[in-house]
């Protein structure tokens, strides 16, 4: 895939978090340029445990996400200027993190390569028809709790919502009841769980469930007006 530009495609919100000391979160598209190093680490914090055997220790994975990512597929949180918050979204073919195999192979070298696209390969989701997939949230853990994933999450539907998707698809590990549970006040259902115990040793969790949000599309608000028009 590699490296993208830069670029902020929607307007930026100013949004009040809660809790102490907190001021106002900007919310905006994109990843700001320079920011893709703190946006990396913040990926590692919450997916590190996951993709630690495929991508290896911080030193080397973090540089490799960084100089990786589909800055276009991004959805940022800032407080005063500072990263604080990142959701991913995958539409059209490319995600908020790339690397090709090449990209794995000549970071990793072949023979330790290898393996480890054949585990990157168990996290591969693609969207299905008017899908949009999330591809993963991070938050500051010094943010938790204050809404931020919350505006993360509502910005991604948006942005589901004008490319005409009918529904966000996102997949969460039996490991991270914290984050189903903010899904499920956001309006995921859970349709399916896999069930995975022969990952539990070589990654940490032995489930993983796919949850759905209904989005209403341009069309969808055309149908519904039309019929509450015919009603009347």
């Amino acid at each position: 895939m590699g490296l993208r530009p830069n670029v902020n495609t929607g307007a930026e919100v100013d949004v009040e978090a809660t809790g102490p000391g907190a001021g106002p979160v900007t919310v905006r598209r994109g990843l700001p340029a320079g920011a893709e190093r703190r946006a990396a680490e913040l990926y590692w914090e919450a997916f590190g445990r996951k993709l630690g055997p495929a991508l290896n220790s911080p030193d080397k994975a973090v540089p490799f996400i960084a100089a990786h990512l589909n800055a276009d597929r991004a959805i940022c949180a800032l407080l005063d200027g500072r990263l604080v918050g990142l959701a991913g979204y995958q539409h059209g073919g490319r995600a908020l993190t790339g690397g090709s195999a090449r990209a794995v192979l000549r970071a990793y070298g072949h023979l330790r390569g290898l393996h480890r696209l054949l585990l990157l390969a168990l996290f591969e989701r693609r969207p299905g028809p008017g899908q949009l997939v999330m591809d993963g949230i991070a938050v500051d853990p010094d943010m938790r709790g204050r809404g931020v994933g919350s505006l993360l999450i509502e910005e991604v539907a948006a942005v589901a919502a004008e490319q005409d998707c009918r529904q966000i698809r996102l997949d969460v590990i039996d490991t991270n009841p914290r984050a189903r549970a903010l899904y499920e006040r956001l309006g995921f259902t859970a349709v399916r769980t896999e069930h995975t115990p022969y990952l539990r040793r070589l990654l940490g969790f032995g489930a993983v469930t796919t949850m759905h949000r209904p989005v209403e599309t341009k069309a969808t608000k055309a149908t519904k007006a039309t019929k509450e028009v015919g009603e009347r």
